[in-house]
């Protein structure tokens, strides 16, 4: 493992253009839970699967027991970056990271400083109303109980990117581009499973690929440095 981080120390050091791409295994040590672990949201025991009531025509049928599932299992405000978020914030102020593209909607990346991050799922932090598109914040949606209603009555709904729903066009453009164009870019805490997301890996030009993760990725052949293990504990090393 030594010689791993040694060589992961030596290509982020020789180089000023890295990206970074991360999923839900980032934020796991801080106690967000991800989906597809023995732990994971997939796995828990709800009247409906977990990707059914995450999904567009769900929230449309039934927005309050969408909600409760919502409020109780994706939504964590008392949340704290952890040390890949810091690490990573770190880069990017010493000129070295360009930018972090996320599929996690929890903000963490944000609170530990980072400036230019791509929110391919959207954020919870932002929620609208459907009817006149006025904005609420988390914490409107926690303290509110069943359906949150905006003052127009209309339904407020989160920024989020629910299953048969599209992607937001811009933000997929600005992380194809950086992917493009980047030098090292690393993956962490993905399983490179949900697409569109995990598609964007097709888009790097480059031969200096490095894979993070706890579990082993079918990629694994491509990169140039694979590390098994928790994200934070590896970039604390670095």
């Amino acid at each position: 493992m030594k010689e791993k981080i040694d060589t992961l120390r030596s290509m982020i050091d020789g180089s000023d253009n890295i990206v970074f791409f991360g999923g839900a295994g980032v934020s796991t040590e801080s106690g967000i839970p991800d989906f597809r672990s023995t732990s994971g949201l997939y796995n828990q025991e709800y009247k409906y699967p977990p990707e059914e009531i995450i999904s567009h025509s769900f929230f449309m049928r039934d927005p309050e027991e969408f909600y409760r599932f919502y409020r109780n299992k994706m939504v964590c405000l008392d949340a704290k970056p952890n040390a890949a978020h810091f690490k990573l914030a770190e880069l990017e102020s010493k000129g070295k990271l360009r930018a972090v593209v996320t599929q996690n909607i929890d903000n963490l990346h944000q609170l530990a400083g980072s400036k230019c991050v791509h929110e391919l799922h959207g954020s919870v932090f932002r929620n609208y109303c459907t009817r006149c598109g006025k904005f609420y914040t988390a914490e409107y949606i926690m303290q509110s109980a069943g359906i949150p209603r905006c003052d127009c009555g209309g339904t407020i709904k989160p920024d989020v990117v629910l299953y048969e729903e599209v992607l937001d066009q811009l933000v997929l453009r600005k992380s194809i581009q950086a992917i493009q164009e980047a030098d090292v870019l690393i993956i962490g805490g993905t399983s490179l499973v949900v697409y569109p997301a995990a598609g964007l890996l097709q888009y790097y030009l480059g031969n200096k690929l490095i894979l993070i993760n706890k579990t082993e990725l079918p990629q694994e052949s491509r990169a140039a440095l694979v590390i098994h293990g928790k994200i934070g504990e590896i970039m604390s090393q670095i």
